[in-house]
């Protein structure tokens, strides 16, 4: 009788733990990763509608300047490390402007600050300052400098990135812009090294 009594013990201790399983609320579904919204302003896809006053107050409109050729627009600023490489973009502004190329320089200094640099400098291509920050929205990035070339017609083909006072960064770049208005490329790094040697 004991042996009877110490089987349905087990028995019923065994059911109330199954149920009591069952009985607990079910783990929530773990949440999927929420995957970052695909870029809108990346290669391969039409620049972005793009307006901002150079510093005489003439509205620079990007699509009315890739209607006529192609652009290369550069989100940078005055710092040392942008500064060093800004000779190398110069050279590309200079080495493709007569096939077309237009560059566009946005700075995020104040006006004052920015006109003392681009006279000391002797910039000659167009530029803008924007202190809020605006063009970085619009493109899409935080980083400074970032390049964007886009080709006649408005398609993104190159963004390139980050600060590279060595020259390969605007290297690459004119390879791309060579491309662009088919013809043979520019070595940037070589042409600042020559013009460097020449002024001393």
């Amino acid at each position: 009788m004991k042996c009877l009594l110490s089987i349905a013990f087990a028995l019923l201790l065994t059911t109330s733990l199954a149920l009591a399983e069952d009985a607990k609320p079910a783990k929530p579904a773990e949440k999927a990763e929420a995957k970052p919204a695909p870029k809108k302003v990346d290669v391969g896809m039409q620049a972005p509608n793009f307006k901002i006053k150079d510093a005489n107050g003439k509205e620079i409109n990007l699509s009315e300047l890739t209607a006529k050729g192609p652009v290369l627009v550069r989100l940078t600023c005055g710092c040392s490390g942008c500064d060093k490489e800004l000779a190398y973009f110069q050279a590309i502004h200079e080495g493709y402007k007569d096939l077309g190329l237009t560059s566009v320089a946005v700075f995020r200094e104040p006006d004052s600050k920015v006109a003392a640099y681009v006279k000391e400098k002797k910039l000659n291509m167009l530029y803008a300052v924007d202190t809020k920050g605006d063009a970085w929205n619009t493109f899409e990035t935080k980083t400074m400098p970032t390049n964007f070339l886009i080709e006649k017609g408005g398609k993104i083909v190159k963004v390139a990135a980050g600060c590279d006072p060595s020259g390969l960064l605007a290297k690459k770049v004119s390879e791309e812009v060579a491309k662009t208005v088919k013809t043979e490329a520019i070595d940037v790094q070589k042409k600042v090294a020559d013009d460097a040697k020449a002024k001393k």
